[in-house]
């Protein structure tokens, strides 16, 4: 692994010298696939989730050049990092699938039939913690959609609007340019505003949070 290490800095800087001392954990306390590097001058720790282990070796270059643009605080891209962002992207086909609670499982069955024809393949469904701040949050990841147990009490209009706009993530991915990935584009914002009485939703999930904090201001968003 450390000579992968080298070897994908050196694809991204082939004219530098590979200065550093690397070291490589695997881990099972990160989020399956989750990463991260530590950089002590120039000794870098890679902490890895074990589910890296046995990925093929090109996917893996794209990783660990991600997390050197990161620490170096650059912009570049790479046939690696495009096949680790394909390799993110295609994940929720090989997750494995919960039974998750009836009222997230109905909301996503009416959005899918109403909104995707009923196409979309039905990631993990979960309620969160009471967050007044990211109300929803697709995790592509372990393709997975959690939901802050605010809305455990809300009407189903309110749901299945946090569901559809989850279940926008999935189905269109993400844009990336070298580190950094581009969620609501465009398109994205396009297809939001497809949601059935979108405008007076939207007023509607404010007020709804306004009431829950009792603030004069509630600030709030999407993940």
């Amino acid at each position: 692994m450390e000579e992968l290490v080298k070897e994908a800095f050196l694809l991204l800087y082939p004219n530098k010298e590979f200065q550093y001392r690397t070291n490589i954990i695997y881990s099972g306390r990160l989020k399956d696939y989750g990463s991260l590097v530590k950089k002590r001058g120039y000794s870098l720790q890679f902490v890895l989730n074990k589910k890296w282990k046995g990925i093929d070796k090109e996917i893996l270059m794209g990783l660990v050049q991600i997390l050197f643009l990161k620490i170096l605080k650059d912009k570049k891209n790479t046939i690696n990092i495009d096949l680790y962002n394909n390799f993110i992207r295609n994940l929720h086909y090989a997750v494995k699938k919960e039974t998750g609670d009836i009222s997230l499982e109905n909301s996503f069955n009416r959005v899918n039939e109403k909104y995707f024809l009923g196409l979309l393949e039905k990631p993990n469904l979960r309620w969160g913690s009471s967050s007044r701040r990211t109300l929803a949050h697709y995790d592509y990841h372990i393709d997975a959609i959690t939901v802050s147990n605010l809305f455990q009490d809300a009407n189903s209009e309110l749901l299945d609007y946090l569901m559809y706009h989850e279940l926008l993530h999935k189905k269109l991915k993400f844009y990336n340019r070298g580190t950094r990935n581009y969620h609501h584009t465009g398109a994205f914002k396009k297809l939001e505003r497809k949601f059935e009485n979108y405008e007076e939703i939207t007023k509607e999930l404010n007020n709804f949070i306004r009431n829950k904090t009792r603030a004069k201001r509630s600030f709030w968003f999407f993940d």
